[in-house]
């Protein structure tokens, strides 16, 4: 069995994780999902322990993937409806080029066998040590990113709840930003526009990595989503629960006027 395929081959969720499988089905049903390579937990562990021949491996593979990178964990039971280990296993955002890549690959299990993400773990009844796949993708370069639910988390009722900002989501993710927030009905009518205040956006910087850059004045209480982009997000949203079921809390972006799913897990079930 290799140790790193392209994405829409991940099929095995002991080998490369919970998240590669789901993006790997993704495309497989024609999902729009940045193009990407899986790493297995047992290459990525390697590649921690810096044997070489592992690392040329991975380089092999994300080399025709250009730059910039996103780098992700996929840990084998990250992203399930009873926990989700968001926060506890870090994510790489602009890695530059393959050649980041030993270095990327390295924090990223490291993340995953934290002090914090070990307590974690244990605290949601996890003892065994975490198999740690990683998620290669091309980075996308957005003009507004987010969150989605495909109902809503808090009452339950069957709609979709957006948060959307400026830029990479990493602003709404980490909460960086008062997102703008919208509820739209299943059937693509919108409830409610509220706007955010969103003095900053992620975005990619030259050398790697992100910065917090300064949203011009006249766009921080801006929407940075309009109806058509609205009726997309919804689209995705049907498409996705007819993939995997109901209740899906999404990340996606909004790039070269197209919205990309970026990842798909189930709602997390008593606030775990």
């Amino acid at each position: 069995m290799s140790r790193v395929v392209p994405l829409e081959d991940a099929r095995e969720k002991a080998l490369y994780g919970s998240k590669a499988v789901d993006l790997g089905q993704a495309i497989r049903d024609g999902l729009p999902v940045p193009p990407g390579v899986a790493l297995s937990g047992a290459i990525v562990e390697a590649v921690a322990s810096g044997e070489d021949v592992a690392i040329e491996e991975v380089l092999h593979w994300v080399r025709p993937l250009g730059g910039p990178l996103a780098v992700r964990s996929s840990a084998v039971d990250e992203d399930g409806a009873d926990a989700s280990f968001a926060g506890q296993h870090l994510t790489l955002l602009n890695v530059r080029s393959a050649g980041d890549m030993g270095s990327a690959i390295n924090q990223v299990w490291w993340s995953a066998n934290s002090d914090s993400a070990i307590t974690y773990r244990q605290r949601i009844g996890k003892f065994t040590r975490p198999s740690v796949g990683v998620v290669v993708q091309k980075l996308l370069d957005p003009v507004a990113a987010g969150v989605m639910f495909t109902r809503n988390p808090v009452t339950g009722d069957d709609e979709r709840v957006i948060e959307a900002s400026w830029g990479l989501g990493e602003a709404v993710v980490a909460a960086l930003v008062i997102p703008d927030s919208f509820r739209v009905e299943r059937q693509g009518r919108v409830i409610e526009k509220t706007p955010g205040y969103k003095k900053i956006a992620v975005r990619g910087v030259p050398g790697g990595g992100t910065v917090e850059e300064k949203v011009a004045k006249e766009l921080v209480e801006a929407l940075c989503l309009d109806d058509v982009n609205l009726l997309a997000l919804n689209e995705l949203a049907g498409r996705c629960e007819q993939v995997y079921g109901p209740g899906r809390d999404i990340e996606w972006a909004l790039a070269d006027g197209k919205i990309y799913l970026l990842q798909c897990r189930a709602i997390t079930i008593g606030g775990k």
